[in-house]
């Protein structure tokens, strides 16, 4: 029997790249390697894609450029020196892509122009999920609670940043949170504790994006997080607590102190729990999530009220990250998470190809 050819796309423009590299290596490692081969597709910080480069030695030496034809009937990568031979044939797509240009839904319009299954979001889920403000619009949309917030433009930090600021502290009590809209790992996020520091998160934000989300801050908020796996009928795992080993659990935090405590189960009451596993599964659905996603929640200590912050369409996969934890200690381990992610989207792509897309007409003779 032909093993499934997985193409493993990693790396990419983001700020997020690193994170994308080691996770990449993790999903390649806990692969079923009877039934999949696994094809790694590195994607550099130019922008190039290469064939033939592992995740633990992204130099490219040896490697083949390669590039993605919005063509249907290709099926695979096509040499860029040789873009007339028979393409590297694919079979399912799993992209391990953080940040712009991979989990925004560029990626995934991509794949959808050139008619290969892919693990996770579509293009509409995948671009709400990256863009924090737009997804707040539809968690409200759907009745989820959030916590108050603003959002500026560049434009307008750039040209009257006093403004701004005003604007800022009338609306919102210090502590808040300035974030980059378009952005995960905590990347470009600052804690502003009164208006110098404010002013300096505004300029840091602007830096990796147009568009800057500034939310209230909630004092000593307890961090939860929950992983959910499915299509259409998406199932949460049990829910899991990050305890910061710093003010907040920012990238400094996530990646390279790895000080942080993750508590699996959370100890919070079954109510609770069961409360904050149903808001996940009913984000997933407001966005329209397909294959998987982790749903990010705060929980005021002072009044015991939840609030969703995200849902993270691309979760990380490293050794230290949340989302396969979460499935390992609700009872399903990481490589049988992976072989399930990939029968999700060879799932999704089947019934995506019962939808007609023409229907007989005679306006063109």
């Amino acid at each position: 029997m032909r093993k499934i050819r997985v193409g493993i796309i990693f790396g990419g423009r983001s700020g997020e790249h690193e994170v994308s590299v080691i996770s990449a290596a993790s999903v390649i490692s806990a692969l079923d390697k009877v039934t999949y081969e696994a094809v790694p597709i590195y994607i550099n910080k130019k922008g190039q894609w290469l064939l033939g480069v592992q995740p633990k030695s992204i130099k490219g030496k040896g490697a083949e450029y390669v590039y993605l034809p919005p063509d249907p009937t290709a099926k695979g990568l096509v040499p860029i020196k040789t873009a007339k031979e028979f393409p590297k044939k694919v079979d399912v797509i799993f992209p391990v892509l953080h940040g712009p240009f991979g989990e925004d839904g560029a990626v995934q319009g991509l794949l959808e122009l050139a008619g290969i299954p892919y693990v996770g979001a579509g293009v509409a889920a995948s671009a709400v999920g990256m863009d924090k403000a737009l997804m707040k619009k539809f968690f409200e949309a759907t009745g989820l609670p959030v916590t108050k917030y603003l959002v500026f433009l560049r434009k307008e930090v750039e040209s009257g940043i006093e403004k701004v600021i005003a604007t800022a502290e009338k609306e919102l009590d210090y502590p808040v949170f300035v974030k980059p809209a378009n952005l995960g790992s905590s990347v470009g996020i600052t804690k502003a504790h009164n208006r110098k520091e404010l002013k300096e998160g505004f300029n840091i934000a602007c830096e990796y994006d147009r568009k800057v989300v500034v939310e209230q801050g909630i004092d000593k908020a307890r961090e939860i997080e929950v992983a959910v796996v499915g299509n259409d009928e998406p199932e949460a795992s049990i829910c899991g607590e990050v305890v910061p080993s710093r003010e907040f659990y920012d990238y400094e935090d996530k990646y390279i102190l790895n000080k942080a405590k993750l508590l699996i189960p959370a100890q919070i009451s079954k109510q609770q729990s069961e409360k904050i596993r149903s808001m996940a599964v009913q984000a997933f659905k407001a966005t329209d999530c397909a294959g998987m996603a982790r749903a990010d929640f705060f929980i005021d200590r002072k009044t015991n009220q939840v609030f969703i912050d995200e849902v993270n369409t691309i979760p990380g996969f490293t050794s230290i990250s949340m989302y396969p934890k979460l499935w390992q200690a609700s009872g399903i381990g990481y490589s049988d998470l992976i072989s399930r992610l990939i029968n999700l989207a060879l799932d999704r792509y089947n019934d995506k190809g019962r939808n007609k897309v023409s229907f007989p007409s005679k306006l063109l003779k």
